[in-house]
């Protein structure tokens, strides 16, 4: 007999063994880490999309600030 550990290795058998409410419960549980983290719920632009506009404006970034910048544009 196939142990689930040989198909989808040891992280992903212990995830399907947890019931549908643990699974749940420790999904919250990441995402709330991901956001405290500096993650987004902004969904990535879809650059295939007949709807994308280049041009439209951006959403912030990851962190909240502004973004990149050039600082020094001459050799040091």
């Amino acid at each position: 007999m196939i142990s689930p550990e040989e198909l989808v290795g040891e992280e992903w058998a212990a995830w399907y063994r947890l019931s549908p409410v643990k699974r749940w419960r420790e999904s919250e549980r990441l995402w709330e880490i991901y956001i405290k983290l500096g993650g987004s719920l902004d969904p990535e632009p879809d650059t295939q999309s007949p709807f994308f506009d280049p041009n439209a404006p951006g959403t912030r970034t990851a962190d909240g600030r502004l973004g990149m910048c050039v600082l020094r544009r001459s050799r040091v």
